[in-house]
């Protein structure tokens, strides 16, 4: 049945509407690094306007953390809210409904300068980085459901590589040759409302999820219909089924809080799987690698340190190309575990690489390298991999509040990896990779052990597999037990071998 589906245009237009919102998080997560000493000196001047003097030193460089901290702040806000939204309005009207928080924001930060008023600014930060976090939930569920099971890991890729062409897109803009000037940054903070406007536009061409349809709103035709025109078949039965199964299971138990995440046993290892793949994507050092990365060109004698983390920033986008053809053939499991290791080797080379670059010269050129090899194997793995597999893990039911719970573990991560990193890199100096390092080896082993293998799989397969089966019960009793049909308990996607399943 899957073989007969293909990629059809109605496909790929509403997943690249949906994504430019992917792409909004990563323009806005980058868009403040580069015009960094020019809004300082805003802040001063708008200081000095105040009260007649300067700012003293300490509270620049603490209003400036607030300034970048906020966004990640606003992103937890986002996220946890994701629940509230998607049940109530719908995937596609919850994404249309959210734009609203970019063009405020936009406003806010691109006419801050003409307020004098830097307050303008930290708040445009928060608001834009709640409608990022809800983003961050939104669309992975609104690809994960449209796409067909054999396109979903794919498709689900095209999240992360928005976010990364969003943050090159910023670094570009940010040149001192475009709009990284005195005059020009609040047009680049506000540059935010020009893909609101385009997604607003275009979103209402786009259908709603097929599978929120048919299971929340209980309107069969209709997701029959869009199914049809996505999928480009006429016979959708085999995943109206399956839907039809989702719906009678949820039909069967009351509706999933994220309280009863933890509670139930049959949700606590998946949430857990969830939260600890959300962890070693921001806790895995990418952050840190781009903070080192200017000082570590600089002492390289780069001429144009700023054009090289640009090509870090290229090297992010072609690897997470990679990753998005690798992804349904490899499986998820495997990419994260090769990323994982080839990361965690990376962050031992950089290591003694930025020990011995003072005094073996060529150990920049080492440090170059391993700065791209790091980046390359994130976008191989722990890059695009956690934000997809979420909605993979569990069913309709506790889908909502299992994005939320992941996506605010994720910003949380993000703002304390932000927080901490410098205090981190004062006290450890060259050999802060150590401690990213440790934490990537730990995921790794964890990854190993308890991360079960999606690709191929249904969403209702997946979640059964961390559900008690017969077979296991009987195991459980003793050695002599009938394993003729172990094969139930994790079928495998195209006669291979699954991973075990989890314990």
């Amino acid at each position: 049945m899957e073989s007969n589906k293909r990629i059809t245009c109605p496909l790929v237009f509403s997943v690249t509407v949906a994504v430019i919102g992917s792409l909004q998080f990563g323009y806005n997560t980058g868009v403040i690094n580069a015009p960094q000493t020019i809004i300082q000196a805003f802040y001063n001047e708008t200081y000095m306007r105040r009260t007649g003097q300067w700012m003293p030193q300490e509270l620049l460089t603490s209003l400036w953390s607030v300034s970048v901290a906020i966004f990640a702040v606003g992103g937890m806000v986002g996220s946890f809210s994701v629940g509230l939204f998607v049940n109530r309005f719908g995937r596609r009207n919850s994404m249309l409904l959210a734009n609203i928080l970019p063009i405020i924001s936009g406003a806010l930060m691109g006419f801050s300068k003409l307020a004098y008023s830097y307050e303008m600014l930290i708040i445009g930060r928060f608001i834009v980085g709640i409608y990022c976090g809800l983003t961050t939930g939104f669309v992975p569920m609104y690809i994960g459901e449209l796409a067909p099971t054999r396109l979903r890991g794919a498709f689900g890729t095209l999240h992360q590589l928005a976010i990364v062409v969003g943050i090159l897109i910023a670094q570009i803009f940010g040149l001192d040759v475009i709009m990284g000037t005195e005059r020009l940054w609040p047009l680049l903070l506000a540059f935010t409302v020009f893909p609101a406007f385009i997604q607003i536009a275009l979103l209402p061409f786009c259908p709603e999820s097929p599978r929120f349809l048919l299971i929340i709103k209980m309107e069969e035709e209709r997701a029959q219909a869009i199914m049809r025109k996505l999928h480009g078949t006429y016979d959708v039965s085999q995943d109206i089924q399956e839907m039809k199964e989702e719906s009678a299971k949820m039909s069967q138990e009351k509706p999933v809080s994220i309280i009863e995440l933890f509670r139930l046993s049959k949700y606590r290892q998946p949430i857990f799987i969830a939260i600890v793949l959300q962890l070693s994507q921001q806790l895995s050092g990418i952050n840190a690698v781009f903070y080192y990365s200017t000082t570590i060109f600089k002492s390289a004698r780069v001429p144009e340190p700023v054009y090289a983390t640009i090509g870090a920033g290229i090297v992010n986008v072609v690897f997470t190309v990679v990753s998005l053809f690798l992804i349904d053939r490899a499986g998820r499991r495997t990419l994260h575990l090769i990323g994982l290791g080839g990361m965690f080797f990376g962050a031992i080379l950089m290591t003694i690489a930025l020990k011995l670059k003072e005094t073996i010269f060529w150990m920049s050129y080492v440090s170059m390298v391993a700065i791209f090899g790091f980046v390359a194997f994130f976008e191989i793995g722990p890059g695009p991999i956690p934000w997809f597999i979420v909605a993979e893990l569990f069913s309709q039911g506790p889908r909502p509040a299992a994005m939320a719970v992941s996506g605010c573990s994720n910003w949380t991560a993000n703002f304390l990896v932000g927080m901490l990193f410098p205090i981190a890199a004062e006290y450890c100096g060259d050999y802060v990779f150590i401690i990213f390092a440790v934490l990537l080896l730990i995921f790794f082993i964890y990854t190993f052990f308890k991360v079960p293998e999606t690709r191929g799989r249904t969403f209702e397969d997946i979640s059964r597999g961390f559900e008690k089966q017969p077979a296991e019960q009987a195991m459980e009793k003793g050695p002599m037990v009938e394993l003729t049909n172990i094969k139930e308990i994790s079928p495998a996607a195209d006669g291979e071998p699954t991973s075990p399943p989890p314990v």
